[in-house]
């Protein structure tokens, strides 16, 4: 069952006033919307709404350096550091907006990456760039809030937690939205990074005299988002683990033309998807032979495998679970409802057992030659219809069987 939140209601001292229900203005459009701009001046103007210690105390104290801070992977936002130099990454999103959810993990992900890469001297120029300022501006804004910091210490901790990407990454929103599944989900195939994480709910509210209200909270979900903190070895970044376009695997020449080809195919592949739900999680191109959609089930544990067989020029889609999960038990509740289930797949959907009796959902179809643009543009649209109605149909079905699941493990 997804968090419900009651409209609060302002009481007066005297209590024959009655109550004032406080209107939220994120449910607002038009003239004094929120814009997420509005969030980040917030966020930048008051760094203190951001409720850091409940998330990570070791990131207490963060002090606002910029708006925007420009890397090559887009804007951060909002730029915090902590007077023991480590980084905290704010990305600012409005839950009315659907169509950026899906990717806003990845978006402050990909940021963590690229300032992985970074010096305290890259940081440093960066943020003198964007306030046309000079110096060590990091360490002046510190000081602006902690006079005592030792210049020589915070630049050294500064530059080991760029090396070893120990940072915090927030997603900062004005209201909670169907969107935070999506999120969690997406942000468990990424667990063994070394960050924290944090979705921070930031709802206003306006009150009778104008002025606005704003109550801070830790969303609070009852899938739990695993976070790992590794040390890297000296000289080593932060690596995406669900990328395919970036590897660190030697391959000989025939396996990485092989890598080359599959990654291309699921590019075009991409180019062309399309799919109702925003909510779900659209990998990245793979250099393997199939792609996977993550389903709203714990520890990843329920995913759309979608695959290319080069031998047989055959492409399609089938449900996977992990062993003795949530997804399974998912995976088999879709099969005792086959019957209701198999007409709104439609197609050629089928259901079958494996080679240890477990239920699989699919469909496939050949084509003569996928190397062919004619064949490979109809293997596409075939494809891609079938996915968009596979998560239709089959994401909702996982999301109900994995709240039974709960109910009945008493998780």
């Amino acid at each position: 069952m997804s968090r419900q939140h009651a409209t609060p209601l302002l009481l007066g001292s005297d209590s024959s006033i009655a109550p004032l229900k406080l209107s939220p203005l994120a449910m607002q459009a038009g003239d004094g919307a929120v814009a997420e701009a509005d969030i980040q001046r917030l966020v930048h103007e008051h760094p203190t709404v951001l409720p850091i210690e409940e998330i990570d105390p070791t990131f207490a104290g963060a002090v606002s350096i910029c708006r925007e801070l420009r890397t090559p992977a887009g804007p951060i936002d909002n730029f915090l550091v902590t007077p023991g130099g480590l980084p905290v990454l704010v990305e600012c999103k409005l839950w009315r907006n659907p169509e950026g959810r899906r990717e806003v993990v990845g978006q402050i992900l990909d940021y963590a990456k690229e300032l992985s890469r970074w010096t305290q001297s890259d940081l440093q120029r960066e943020a003198n760039v964007r306030l046309r300022t000079s110096g060590n501006i990091l360490l002046q804004k510190v000081r602006e809030v902690a006079p005592h910091v030792d210049e020589i210490a915070f630049n050294d901790a500064l530059s080991s937690n760029l090396r070893r990407g120990r940072f915090l990454l927030l997603i900062v929103g004005d209201g909670i939205r169907e969107g935070v599944e999506a999120i969690s989900e997406y942000l468990q195939r990424h667990a063994g990074l070394h960050f924290s994480f944090g979705l921070v709910e930031l709802p206003i509210f306006v009150l009778p005299d104008g002025s606005r209200l704003v109550t801070p909270r830790v969303l609070a979900r009852t899938v739990n988002i695993v976070r790992q903190v590794v040390a890297v070895p000296e000289g080593m970044a932060v690596a995406d683990l669900a990328s395919e376009d970036e590897t660190t695997e030697v391959l000989d020449p025939d396996q990485a033309e092989l890598a080359a080809k599959r990654q291309q195919f699921w590019k075009e592949f991409l180019a062309v998807l399309k799919l109702d739900d925003p909510e779900q999680p659209i990998p990245r191109p793979a250099r393997q032979g199939y792609l996977s959609f993550m389903f709203p089930a714990p520890n990843g544990s329920s995913w759309l495998t979608v695959y290319r067989d080069m031998k047989k020029n055959e492409v399609g889609v089938f449900l996977s679970a992990s062993r003795n999960s949530a997804g399974e038990y998912a995976a088999a509740t879709i099969a005792e409802e086959w019957n209701a289930v198999q007409p709104q797949l439609a197609g050629t959907a089928a259901l079958w057992k494996d080679s240890f009796g477990r239920p699989k959902v699919s469909d496939h179809r050949s084509f003569s030659d996928l190397e062919n643009p004619g064949q490979r543009a109809l293997a596409f649209a075939w494809l891609a219809e079938r996915v968009n109605t596979f998560v239709n149909v089959l994401r909702p079905l996982v999301r109900s069987a994995v709240d039974d699941y709960r109910a009945r493990e008493g998780l």
